[in-house]
């Protein structure tokens, strides 16, 4: 069905672990996936949903999509670690996408639902690779109006190299889309009812169409969204 993780903390050794961010994944069950984290408020260090107003592009930290992969690798002790990997195919913080990508080992805590990722990357604020750490607490994909959780995943390409990727998964809705310097995200949450929660950029992304249960496509089916025609590349 897909996974959804919230991130409970980041950490660049050997500094303590902090969350300055609000940050959602969302994998589909072809393992395509959108990964939005936005900074918080100044000030706030507990849990913030967002807002339905637009926030500056200032406060997103990252915004990728693309597709995930994992396999089992020798610890070197005769057992096994998982290893995923995650391609993109947008990122807000390059237009040159598919020259990025990051891996990290996965550790299952004893508290269920809870997983260490473990790896190195650019740390942003020093621009050097780094250790780290990130604790992830996964989400149940839940159904919302319809009888069971849904997924929809819809693309876009366009001749000029602008791209966007919208999922819908369960409770929430992520989409980024990137022309050239251009970068726009939304998310979307559903208790009782859908409410956007995240709102950057200007360019339209077709979440609320797929959060309609009327929307009857098909895969590889096209949707008109404005002048734009998005495919649909999931549906379950």
């Amino acid at each position: 069905m897909g996974s959804i993780s919230i991130r409970e903390h980041i950490r660049w050794l050997p500094d303590e672990a902090s969350e300055p961010t609000s940050t959602i994944v969302l994998t589909s069950p072809g393992l395509r996936f959108i990964d939005l984290r936005i900074f918080r408020p100044e000030g706030v260090e507990g849990a913030w949903s967002g807002q339905e107003d637009a926030l500056p592009l200032d406060r997103l930290d990252w915004g990728i999509a693309g597709n995930s992969s994992s396999w089992h690798r020798d610890d070197g002790k005769g057992g096994q670690i998982l290893r995923c990997q995650w391609r993109h195919w947008i990122s807000s913080r390059t237009t040159n996408p598919e020259s990025a990508a990051d891996e990290g080992d996965m550790f299952p805590q004893e508290t269920p639902g809870l997983t260490l990722e473990v790896g190195s990357m650019e740390n942003p604020a020093t621009g050097k690779d780094t250790p780290y750490e990130e604790l992830w607490r996964d989400a149940d994909p839940a159904p919302t109006t319809t009888s069971a959780a849904r997924c929809v995943v819809l693309q876009f390409q366009s001749e000029t190299g602008a791209r966007g990727s919208v999922i819908r998964l369960g409770q929430y809705c992520q989409g980024i889309r990137r022309d050239g310097e251009r970068v726009s995200v939304e998310r979307w949450e559903f208790d009782g009812g859908w409410k956007r929660t995240i709102k950057m950029g200007d360019g339209e992304l077709p979440c609320e169409m797929v959060l309609d249960d009327k929307l009857a496509v098909k895969v590889d089916e096209e949707v008109k969204v404005g002048s734009e025609v998005w495919k649909a590349v999931e549906v379950s």
